[in-house]
């Protein structure tokens, strides 16, 4: 398209997919959480998705976001209300553990401005969600486990619908696992199993050095069905993943009752049931089943461990995999969403139609690239992701492949131009990369690298700005990025 305008009509939206926030000219994804004591373990109980409908009570507490607000010193279960009360106040007296709740009303964000938000936690816990995730939040969850976040699924039969709206647990999770728009080709490594097993005592493998098995709550023999489900694991497509508990009389890739895997810098969990995690205490009316003290099962050293494990204590399990920034582990890999754009408007941020398959312009590889500018009138526009950089890797480079065509004519003067820079949460420039003009025009892409192990350990926004004038077009042309670590 060199030497004419751009034809398609330039408007300015969030990518609907997305549920982000907009500031200014940037959206910040992931921004970097509040000072935390080292040893303060932030996580997030979802109470957002019908998780109290009919006889379920899955809250740690009836005072929420904030379980403190209903007792500020927990002693025993009936401090707090709600069938999860012993899993919250046993992680509460340790300590180490700041809890909270995304009450009812509210929905899922990963980079957004509330102190709900999922970039102000280390886990996620998804207590036997009733109620389908929309797509923006379904990349929300998965750009934060991708980024380094813990995930924790609990499940229960199928046909438990205790809404009656369609959906159970194994239906919303499973499509959490497959429609999620950052990655939909089995991410974690397991399906979950359309069953309803009635009673049982599932045994834990031996493996002395797991350490969800072999936490610092206790040792894990067996767990517990009261009506639940399995998983089948798929290790050809996520060798990270791993089964610790079983159904009797199975093993390896089937009947996997309680399993953790990995993907990206992050660690996953999945148990079939949601009685083992059932206090048998909450609100008054509710049913339930005191299986976190069945003697039979060792359920709450379960929990308690594979809180602990999600957070980022102990060991790897199943393949390892760090969580946030923060940590000193490193699972060597390529850590941005949707790199070549082939899904389109997903995991990327953008301004106008900047991801597009428009004839105007030709992609790198595939058949969807990134155009900024082009207009021949005074424009700005952006692309941003965020990611959270392992503090244990050594190193971060990152590349892309650019084109850049201009109907400029001078030689000196840049008249257009396209930043390439890194943001902290705030929206504060921590180093600008690169600035090219329409004085770098030619004809094909270039690939472009930059070293960025300076920021490991931190969360940050790598943003592309490109700015035009007002009389000729410049197009600034992206494909094909990569932030590999190792």
């Amino acid at each position: 398209m060199l030497g004419s305008k751009r034809s398609r009509r330039r408007v300015t939206t969030a990518l609907a997919g997305l549920g982000l926030l907009l500031t200014g000219a940037a959206v910040q994804v992931g921004a970097s959480a509040p000072a935390q004591a080292a040893t303060t373990h932030r996580v997030l109980f979802d109470n957002a998705h019908a998780e109290t409908a009919g006889n379920a009570d899955w809250v740690i507490s009836t005072s929420q976001p904030d379980p403190l607000g209903q007792n500020a010193n927990p002693q025993s279960e009936t401090d707090w209300t709600g069938a999860l009360s012993s899993w919250g106040v046993a992680l509460q007296k340790t300590g180490d553990y700041s809890l909270k709740t995304l009450p009812s009303g509210q929905s899922l964000t990963y980079g957004g401005s509330s102190a709900q938000d999922l970039s102000n936690f280390d886990t996620l816990v998804l207590p036997e969600p009733n109620t389908l995730f929309t797509s923006a939040e379904k990349t929300a969850i998965m750009n934060f486990v991708k980024n380094g976040g813990g995930l924790f699924m609990i499940s229960d039969h199928t046909g438990a619908d205790r809404n009656n709206d369609g959906s159970d647990a194994v239906k919303i999770l499973n499509d959490l696992m497959t429609n999620n728009g950052v990655d939909n080709t089995d991410p974690f490594g397991f399906s979950i199993d359309s069953l309803d097993i009635s009673s049982g005592y599932p045994a834990a493998i031996s493996d002395s050095s797991d350490p969800v098995l072999n936490g610092s709550f206790g040792k894990v023999t067996k767990s517990l069905f009261a009506d639940g489900t399995t998983a089948t694991l798929k290790p050809a497509d996520n060798s990270a993943v791993k089964g610790l508990v079983y159904r009797s009389g199975y093993s390896g890739n089937t009947g996997a009752f309680f399993l953790t895997s990995t993907f990206g810098s992050g660690r996953v969990a999945f148990w079939g049931d949601s009685s083992p995690i059932d206090d048998g205490t909450g609100s008054s009316g509710n049913t339930l089943y005191d299986g976190w003290n069945d003697t039979g099962a060792t359920n709450a050293a379960l929990a308690l461990n594979a809180t602990a494990w999600l957070a980022g204590d102990g060991g790897t399990s199943g393949g390892g995999g760090g969580t946030g920034g923060g940590t000193g582990t490193c699972t060597a890999g390529q850590l941005l969403g949707n790199n070549g754009f082939e899904s389109g408007n997903t995991t990327w941020s953008a301004s106008g139609k900047v991801i597009t398959n428009a004839a105007g312009e030709s992609a790198h590889s595939g058949s969807y690239y990134a155009w900024l500018d082009g207009y021949g009138t005074a424009t700005t526009d952006t692309l941003s992701q965020s990611v959270a950089v392992p503090a244990g890797c050594t190193s971060a480079k990152l590349s892309f492949y650019l084109h850049v065509d201009t109907a400029e004519t001078s030689t000196t003067s840049a008249y257009d131009t396209l930043k390439v820079q890194v943001l902290n949460g705030s929206g504060t420039v921590l180093g600008t990369l690169a600035t090219y003009s329409n004085l770098n025009a030619g004809s094909g892409y270039t690939q472009r690298s930059f070293d960025l192990s300076s920021y490991a350990g931190q969360n940050i926004t790598l943003q592309f700005t490109g700015t035009e004038g007002s009389k000729y077009q410049t197009s600034f042309v992206v494909d094909d990025t990569a932030l590999n670590v190792s």
